[in-house]
């Protein structure tokens, strides 16, 4: 049934403010009853201050951040909208298992899991491509709309975009906003939930947004660089060349405000594909290193072995935390 994000923050706000002030009420009372036991009722009063009430109300850029969040988990497969709680957070993966379970869950929740363009399903590659425009299947923001789309139905779509945009505030329609967020911000609330020591890892090129994709800690395999390399980071390198060389072929013709734009995105996508080379050299390395992680060595030392090869060069290819 389509429902608003609006209203299901609507109702959750009711919610927290009914679960404050009731905590409030009870730390007043037992503030009261502690101050007449002791006989304190010249020094000190009962009240307490809205600071100091120890559950949080509502916050609407907070939860909307907090569903992106979600959103992800359930791409790569650590949550699922069709079971509560962790789905996957380590062991063996295997994809198309994890997909029959999945759907099976689907089954039992009511969805017709017979239509699996209905479901929402994990990423298959664990790789999730986070660019300035749409140019993988697999894109993060195609995927968050999807997502939103299935959880929340069609119909609200629009609706629930321009919300979620809103929330997090900035220029542009509702997709680009997200996107932007994306690029330039999700990582870092990411490590701040996870006091630095995140579980999904940011691949990056550098300030000119060359390439950027996320991992999941907990399906990482010793293959997965070569994947990125040959997958995704050749593929946009392909696609820089494309778009620069047809620019180029359409630059002399060009008059005007929209020579100025060309200009513009020409300069954008050089320096775009300079910084994605640069990185392609040091992903191959590390690539070549088929590097293996052990989770019972923590965040912090897989996150500096992940960017060292066999001989202990350092290729600094994520994001700092």
């Amino acid at each position: 049934m389509p429902t608003l994000i609006r209203d299901k923050f609507a109702e959750w706000e009711r919610e927290c403010d009914e679960r404050f002030n009731t905590l409030k009420a009870n730390e007043e009372e037992l503030n009261r009853i502690f101050i007449e036991i002791y006989g304190l009722q010249d020094e000190l009063t009962p009240e307490v201050e809205d600071k100091d009430v120890t559950v949080r109300r509502a916050d609407l850029g907070r939860e909307i951040r907090s569903l992106i969040s979600y959103a992800v988990g359930c791409m790569f497969g650590r949550y699922t909208i069709y079971e509560d709680g962790l789905f996957f957070a380590g062991g063996t993966w295997d994809y198309d298992e994890k997909v029959s379970l999945l759907t099976d869950y689907a089954k039992k929740r009511g969805y017709d899991a017979s239509d699996a363009s209905v479901l929402f399903l994990p990423v298959r590659d664990r790789i999730l491509p986070i660019c300035d425009d749409e140019y993988f299947e697999d894109d993060i923001v195609r995927l968050l709309v999807d997502f939103v789309r299935k959880v929340y139905g069609a119909e609200t779509l629009e609706e629930n975009l321009t919300y979620i945009a809103d929330a997090l505030g900035g220029r542009g329609t509702p997709r680009e906003v997200i996107r932007s967020y994306f690029l330039g911000s999700f990582y870092k609330d990411h490590c701040k939930i996870y006091q630095k020591r995140p579980i999904y890892w940011l691949f990056d090129s550098g300030r000119k947004n060359g390439f950027k994709a996320l991992m999941y800690l907990h399906r990482y395999s010793r293959d997965l660089l070569a994947k990125l390399r040959t997958d995704y980071v050749h593929e946009k390198q392909e696609r820089y060349r494309n778009q620069l060389a047809h620019i180029s072929e359409s630059l002399g013709a060009a008059t005007g405000a929209n020579h100025v734009r060309m200009t513009k995105q020409h300069s954008k996508l050089t320096d775009q594909l300079r910084e994605i080379s640069v990185f392609e050299e040091r992903i191959r390395h590390l690539a070549d290193s088929r590097i293996e992680l052990d989770l019972d060595d923590g965040v912090k030392v897989n996150y500096e072995k992940l960017q060292k090869d066999v001989e202990g060069v350092k290729y600094e290819v994520l994001a700092k935390i």
